[in-house]
């Protein structure tokens, strides 16, 4: 909903980190959150502006089924993608001290974006 994705851009921003674009789906039910197509996403990132963003925040609620299509926006893009269920496993992996490596799981988990 967007009083709830305008939350988590105000909370993104205030980690210094600029939200350029975004979307709220409109999605009042987490069930139904959970039902969503995950092969809708790349034609909702594709109404983006991404002419001057680093990265893709594809979803930011760990129940959307959103890791299907991180590669194909990734592809579509050039940019990496970022959900909320890849940040959380990343960092719980890395606390763990287990190597984030996950085919398939978007450039996270490939190393390719390293700090």
């Amino acid at each position: 909903m967007k009083p709830l994705t305008e939350m988590v851009v105000d909370y993104i921003r205030q980690e210094g980190i600029e939200v350029l674009d975004y979307r709220a789906l409109e999605i009042p039910n987490n069930l139904d959150v959970a039902r969503h197509d995950p092969a809708n996403l790349p034609e909702i990132v594709a109404s983006l502006d991404l002419s001057n963003v680093d990265a893709i925040v594809l979803s930011a609620c760990v129940q959307m089924p959103s890791l299907p299509a991180v590669a194909k926006v990734e592809a579509l893009t050039g940019k990496p993608v970022v959900t909320a269920a890849i940040a959380t496993t990343y960092a719980m992996l890395k606390a763990l001290d287990l190597e984030p490596i996950v085919p398939g799981a978007g450039a996270l988990y490939q190393g390719l974006t390293r700090r």
